[in-house]
């Protein structure tokens, strides 16, 4: 069986410089997790917490592992204007339609964008809707036109209970809910199946705080639970099968009509390494337990699976095993996971400052593109059909399709301010449909007037902002958990400090400046 080991980019070794930063951004997140806060995502009371710190930062440590994020230039800055402009010129515009987005919403600089003025937002394309979830509200529209199609505000759930992940199938939408039972106790999650059709809600089943629906159709609904997955029929609500996967919940990742379900004492929060795979069929629950060939478990933790292949990633980088018989099929040194596209049949990794194409079953390249090709001002989001979607950010912010084919911006949307793109780190939801090429988007196309600033209680003049409490993250102990998915789907960036200014006086803070005009925006790729 061919192997490729130590695979560089451009004829340049990059041994040890994945390790290097990897380590260096564990530390920092481990510094950050015990001062209570990650970036500007406040942890609430997971600060105070050892085991919920844990939590927390293997979320984070994910979301640096799968999350497709922005591919920066070698020097770290987006290109001259004029090549950006020039580069653009003539390109066919991306925009399908646009739609009223419900609801209070800001805007902040940078990757947040667009984002709820309380809480966070979810968003996910399928099965012909484009679900949005803030609150315990979920508003559907038509995938093809963005008419609106109906919305649903979920009952039966104590206060202080918040949508964390939507996700879109053939046949309905659920939507998985953290909420705190009355009395006191540990955060808990519910799964919500509703009617594509009216938005009715037709079932509600337990689900594992990193877990919730992973397969769906008009007959059926398949949860992953805290120990096991199960499958519910949707007209009666029984159990047509379940398989448990141990006393903890584990990780896992879904390639079509399979579930890979890692095995390891560690559970999801440590699941590095693997002793096993279990493979189950989502229709029918068939399971096969898969062990590697080589050593005794699989390096690493599961951070991908595609065309029968599973990925596991290290601060070494990428190693792809097949997902049958365990063999080692090649690596990746220095990679991260990125994602897929079905169409060219395609694995996406970062090397370095490039973005790397590779076929699933050998990992040879079969596209590159260096980072200050495709770097606008945040990045490249996902890539479908061939074509990867970045978004310019701030107040001019914009679109853009860089075919990797043609190397080339090929399709543009400009004025598009402050844009946000839900991010899907479990492979499942997302506002980048998987079976198609179309993205939504939020966006803001006009600010409300900006408030007088107001003076600072929280924090002397001489240390960091404080994060405002509008759309902040918050751990899995408090009322609204954001980070209670698998992790969660279609997530939005918790909402930094949208106006924390070097020129404001000290002692003062500006609140997050309102958006009258919040847009859901559907792009084709």
């Amino acid at each position: 069986m061919r192997q490729q080991r130590g695979r560089t980019i451009a004829g340049r070794p990059r041994r040890g410089s994945a390790r290097r930063h990897f380590a260096r951004l564990l530390s920092r997140l481990r510094r950050r997790a015990r001062r209570g806060v990650l970036g500007r995502i406040r942890l609430g009371t997971a600060g105070k917490s050892p085991r919920l710190r844990r939590w927390v930062l293997a979320a984070a440590l994910l979301g640096v592992a799968l999350v497709p994020y922005p591919v920066q230039g070698a020097a770290g800055v987006p290109p001259a204007t004029a090549c950006r402009s020039g580069c653009r010129a003539g390109v066919t515009s991306m925009v399908r339609w646009t739609t009223p987005l419900p609801g209070a919403w800001n805007v902040a600089p940078g990757l947040a964008g667009t984002v709820p003025a309380a809480g966070l937002a979810y968003a996910a394309v399928g099965g012909g809707l484009a679900a949005v979830g803030a609150g315990l509200t979920v508003t559907a529209y038509s995938s093809r036109t963005g008419a609106l199609e109906w919305q649903d505000t979920l009952t039966g759930f104590p206060a202080g209970a918040a949508i964390v992940s939507v996700r879109a199938w053939p046949g309905e939408v659920t939507a998985g809910v953290s909420y705190r039972p009355v009395g006191g106790g540990a955060a808990r999650r519910a799964e919500v199946v509703l009617s594509d059709a009216d938005g009715a809600q037709s079932g509600r089943y337990p689900a594992a705080t990193f877990g919730g629906a992973v397969a769906a159709s008009q007959k059926y609904t398949v949860v992953v639970g805290a120990t096991a997955v199960t499958s519910y029929d949707n007209t009666t609500g029984h159990v047509r099968w379940r398989r448990p996967t141990g006393p903890v919940a584990q990780a896992w990742r879904t390639d079509g009509n399979r579930l890979y379900m890692a095995e390891s004492p560690g559970g999801f929060v440590d699941s590095a390494p693997a002793s096993a795979l279990h493979r189950i069929d989502l229709a029918t629950g068939s399971e096969v337990v898969v062990r590697p060939i080589e050593g005794l478990s699989f390096p690493g933790t599961l951070s991908g699976a595609f065309d029968g292949v599973v990925l596991f990633s290290s601060a070494a980088g990428v190693t792809a095993y097949n997902g049958s018989t365990g063999a080692r099929l090649w690596s990746a040194h220095g990679a991260v996971p990125e994602g897929i596209d079905h169409s060219p049949r395609r694995i996406y990794l970062t090397e370095g400052s490039n973005l790397v194409g590779v076929d699933p079953q050998t990992g040879k390249v079969k596209a590159t593109a260096s980072g200050s090709a495709v770097n606008g001002a945040a990045g490249v989001y996902v890539v479908r059909n061939g074509a990867a979607l970045g978004l310019d950010q701030g107040a001019s912010g914009g679109a853009w399709g860089y075919t990797l084919a043609v190397q080339r911006v090929t399709r543009a949307a400009p004025g598009l301010p402050w844009p946000h793109y839900f991010v899907d780190l479990s492979g499942v939801g997302g506002s980048a449909d998987q079976a198609g090429n179309l993205v939504v988007i939020a966006a803001c196309r006009q600010l409300a007037p900006r408030l007088p600033a107001q003076p600072s209680t929280s924090a002397p003049a001489s240390g960091p902002p404080s994060a405002p409490s509008s759309g902040t993250a918050t751990s899995p102990t408090s009322s609204s958990p954001s980070n209670t998915s698998t992790p969660p789907a279609s997530s939005t960036t918790a909402t930094p400090n949208p106006d924390a200014s070097p020129s404001a006086p000290a002692g003062t803070r500006e609140p997050a400046q309102g958006c009258m005009r919040p847009e859901l925006i559907a792009l084709n790729l």
